[in-house]
């Protein structure tokens, strides 16, 4: 694990630029060394004031997002692809100017869920939108990674070997997958062999509990998870994610189903949250260590 990170939507809504303040200070309060931003609108907020102050904390800042239905690149309506090309290319600079690393999420397809099964020519329509963002990205310095998620949240990629197949019809090297324990435990059979089967292909990973509340107390088996990513040698980030209603930012609970408080204590939230995977991870790199010199 390279840098350990927090949602700030464990903080703040997101809607103003104290709130965005305040969820890097207290990342920082509690350990955390990368946060993650939801997109950042630049005319909305001081991307420079941001960018200095997550320097002056050490933190690094990653952003996600999901396109909305006008700005659908999965569409095989020719306007709505355009659209979604160019909100993509200003989310990259966006990152590139609050002096983020990475741009993630639900980039390849709508946010949300379709009355529709996916088309051929809308998935090579993705595919060819985020070959391009990616040109822009690698002029920006900023990492693509796509997240791979559950049913109710896109038509497009619900699983690893989707989202394997997906980056190869991009014919790009430098976009990667962005993996989900949350949304692996609805879509995969065997999420901890969807990871092996990623392997450095996986470039972003979200820890989240299946119902989004206290890592440990769901369904999700973390020892696997964690055991899988010993095994790849996953070496990069991994991020804490969890919403409730106690915080809300109204487009992402109606997305995302977000209807009820999953906690109310923020503070004890994070900090039980760095504690666990921290000490899942160790466990997990001892047992990967003991199993490869018996």
């Amino acid at each position: 694990m390279r840098r350990l990170g927090i949602h700030s939507f464990v903080w703040t809504g997101g809607q103003t630029q104290e709130g965005l303040e305040m969820a890097l200070e207290k990342s920082a309060e509690h350990g955390y060394r990368m946060i993650e931003f939801a997109y950042l609108q630049p005319e909305k907020f001081d991307l420079n004031r941001l960018s200095k102050k997550a320097k002056d904390l050490d933190i690094e800042i990653v952003v996600t997002m999901g396109l909305p239905a006008g700005a659908d690149v999965s569409s095989e309506d020719k306007s709505s692809v355009a659209k979604g090309k160019a909100l993509l290319s200003d989310a990259v600079k966006a990152v590139r100017d609050i002096g983020g690393i990475r741009l993630g999420g639900i980039l390849y397809s709508m946010h949300g869920k379709y009355d529709r099964m996916p088309t051929e020519k809308g998935w090579l329509n993705s595919a060819e939108a985020i070959a391009e963002t990616a040109d822009v990205a690698k002029e920006c310095g900023v990492q693509i990674v796509l997240e791979v998620v559950n049913r109710f949240e896109s038509n497009l990629l619900n699983t690893t070997a989707q989202g394997l197949k997906f980056l190869k019809d991009t014919g790009r090297d430098d976009v990667y997958l962005h993996l989900d324990s949350f949304h692996m435990n609805i879509e995969e059979a065997d999420p901890a062999g969807a990871i092996r089967l990623a392997g450095d292909k996986i470039a972003y990973y979200h820890i989240g509990e299946n119902y989004r509340g206290y890592l440990g107390t769901g369904t999700v088996d973390f020892d696997q998870v964690f055991s899988a990513l010993a095994d790849i040698d996953y070496d990069r980030d991994i991020v804490f994610e969890s919403f409730s209603s106690a915080i809300v930012d109204e487009g992402l609970s109606l997305a995302c189903g977000i209807w009820r408080d999953t906690w109310t204590d923020n503070d004890s939230l994070a900090a039980h949250a760095k504690t666990f995977i921290e000490l899942k991870w160790d466990e997990a790199r001892r047992r990967h260590s003991t199993n490869a010199h018996p």
